[in-house]
């Protein structure tokens, strides 16, 4: 899939909408927390600065429902861009009206203004063509660099498009698709897929997909044991979709007859509640009744691994329990291991944002992994086969 890129665009003296996903955590002190999504604009902001252009930014944050709330104010990643950067950037009072339309117009070469929260307004969601129209007349060419917003039919991923000639696609944009495409178009063998997370239901579509292409699916965290259930084993308190145990019957029907080797837990990390961490291991498959299981044991952490460390692509999405309490921590991180281990041997490693983006950067792997997502759902709905509207809106390269 080839689109139009920021870096074949004639920015010099002009100004260039950006879509951005700063969608960003922030402190009790309303400071940004964890700046990665910025970090990861700046080539996009670097081609066009230096090359004569100017900056206006459009990001969403949080779920303000349509009204302007300052608690999702941007301010503060305007503060964490500009120390990137080290020059100024502008914060605008909104994202549309006069006041702003006055910023954009006065900025020079290489100047950056980030527009307020595009969710302080109802029509960025409904999408409207009116409200996607004031954006674009903030500026002369647009670029979509939010991938992590790119599953969305918004007013500034998609309606925008139409009103520009080239609407491009951002540095981020184009590395994202490149490397999710990897997964897809013709990947090294084995292809692995780790899947953890808490609902089968919510990867439906993708276990589909991923089926008709990997060689083997690994199924850790809660939704193990909706599987593990549909197997007959006992698996006591423990997160079950008692809804889903016959479609986990038929996906691993459907992984048998396409040859694809699923792995589940032989062992756990259990306990009476989440408090009463580290819990305990049992000795098989089975979960102790009346407990739940917090992490993969250590036995199932080995087999894992060493399935991991033949892969020569893989594709990681969910952790392998509860990593966010110390005492659960350890099979999400042997896992991690594991991945970056095997990519430092040559495998092709996507991880796909999210709560296995965090759990990385928690251990210290950023940088021994080949592809970190910054989209967590656009990255399934991606690999999913689906048709991303921010993607699909942007000019096709000729």
């Amino acid at each position: 899939m080839k689109k139009i890129c920021v870096s074949g665009l004639d920015v010099s003296e002009k100004r260039v909408l950006v879509r951005v996903d700063y969608n960003v955590p922030l402190g009790p002190d309303g400071a940004v927390t964890d700046d990665r999504r910025i970090r990861e604009t700046l080539p996009t902001l670097q081609s066009i600065l230096g090359r004569g252009g100017s900056a206006v930014l459009a990001s969403h944050l949080g779920r303000p429902k349509g009204r302007r709330d300052d608690r999702y104010s941007l301010a503060a990643c305007a503060r964490s861009l500009g120390l990137l950067l080290g020059k100024p950037v502008g914060m605008a009072p909104d994202c549309i009206g006069e006041s702003v339309g006055r910023m954009a117009r006065s900025l020079a070469r290489g100047d950056v203004l980030l527009l307020e929260n595009l969710r302080f307004h109802p029509e960025e969601e409904a999408n409207d063509n009116a409200f996607a129209a004031s954006l674009a007349g903030l500026a002369d060419l647009y670029v979509d660099d939010a991938f992590g917003s790119a599953h969305r039919a918004h007013a500034s991923v998609a309606a925008v498009c139409a009103h520009f000639k080239s609407p491009a696609a951002g540095l981020l944009m184009e590395k994202e698709i490149s490397n999710l495409s990897r997964l897809i178009d013709n990947p090294s063998r084995p292809y692995l897929a780790v899947l953890g997370g808490a609902k089968v239901s919510d990867k439906i579509e993708l276990i589909e997909k991923l089926l008709g292409t990997i060689d083997v699916l690994i199924v850790g965290g809660a939704m193990a044991y909706t599987f593990l259930k549909a197997r007959g084993v006992e698996t006591g308190a423990s997160l079950v979709e008692d809804d889903k145990i016959d479609l986990a019957r038929s996906l691993e029907e459907k992984a048998r007859a396409r040859k694809v080797k699923i792995l589940l837990p032989v062992d756990h990390v259990e306990a009476l509640s989440e408090a009463d961490a580290p819990g305990r291991l049992t000795p098989g498959e089975a979960v102790t009744p009346g407990h739940a299981a917090y992490d993969i044991g250590p036995r199932t952490s080995t087999l894992f691994s060493e399935e991991i460390r033949r892969a020569r692509t893989i594709l990681w999405n969910g952790p392998m329990g509860r990593f966010e309490v110390r005492g659960f921590v350890t099979g999400t991180r042997r896992i991690a291991q594991a991945i970056a281990a095997s990519t430092e041997q040559g495998a092709f490693s996507v991880v796909g944002g999210g709560d296995s983006a965090a759990a990385v950067k928690a251990f210290g792997l950023e940088e021994r992994i080949s592809h970190i997502s910054t989209g967590g759902g656009a990255s399934l709905e991606y690999l999913s086969g689906r048709v991303l509207p921010g993607v699909a809106a942007l000019a096709d390269a000729g």
